[in-house]
């Protein structure tokens, strides 16, 4: 892929950064919310490893890409990066993200707010990676305007998404019955990307429907099925090495 420019933008309103826990009063809490810190952002994002390119191009190419493989790989944020750049090329009319709101393994108790703030904690990995593409004004503009929704799992039945760019991010915690629901959410002119690892789901063991899913729409013809491995991975080289043991 061509290289692009990388545009860098700073603030500093003579304040520090604010220091954000799930446990403090949240009132009016804005998860996009960027203006005390320092602001990057790439237009295009280049392909790290063979799997990740089969990956990009399996989502040019197929309006429906399951991206299977372990923590650090890029599957999230390679499927957020290409429902950008559709966004921005007209070659869709929104960006549709969803998310099961599953706990890793503890429980948060009751969160303050309203139900927009309650779901954010889960959602915030989603508003990461957009910000990252975007910078924290433009996403605000999309959110605002409804080009793009974050959504969990749970508000996405009954709807069909047409010339939207869907990616459901966590696949692994959701059950056969609600990829099978997700799936089926797909319309006219849309493109969707599942991601997930099926060796880490948060649910009770055999709840997990990934990964048979995955196994069985790998031969239907039209949907791209790309699994990657510990070599993809892009975090700390620690990371492949503790996965590899773990």
């Amino acid at each position: 892929m061509t290289k692009r420019a990388t545009r860098i933008k700073s603030q500093n309103d003579g304040h520090d950064s604010k220091v954000r826990t799930l446990f403090q009063e949240i009132a009016g809490w804005d998860p996009v919310e960027e203006e005390d810190r320092e602001q990057r952002y790439v237009r295009k994002v280049r392909p790290q490893s063979d799997n990740q390119r089969l990956l990009i191009d399996a989502i040019q190419s197929h309006n429906l890409t399951l991206a299977l493989g372990p923590a650090g790989t890029g599957k999230t944020y390679l499927a957020i990066a290409q429902a950008v750049e559709a966004l921005e090329a007209g070659a869709v009319n929104r960006i549709v993200l969803s998310r099961p709101a599953v706990e890793a393994g503890e429980s948060l108790g009751f969160l303050p707010g309203d139900m927009h703030e309650k779901l954010a904690p889960y959602l915030q990995p989603l508003y990461d990676a957009l910000n990252e593409r975007l910078g924290a004004k433009r996403l605000k503009a999309y959110l605002a305007n409804g080009s793009i929704e974050i959504a969990p799992v749970a508000f996405m039945r009954g709807r069909t998404l047409n010339g939207a760019f869907v990616v459901i991010d966590e696949a692994q915690n959701c059950t056969y019955a609600q990829i099978k629901m997700l799936l089926t959410r797909l319309g006219w002119h849309s493109t969707m990307v599942l991601t997930g690892d099926p060796d880490q789901s948060d649910l009770l063991e055999g709840l997990s429907g990934l990964a048979t899913i995955a196994q069985k729409l790998e031969t239907v013809p039209g949907i791209a099925v790309v699994r990657l491995s510990d070599r993809d991975i892009v975090r700390h080289p620690l990371v492949a090495s503790m996965l590899g043991v773990l």
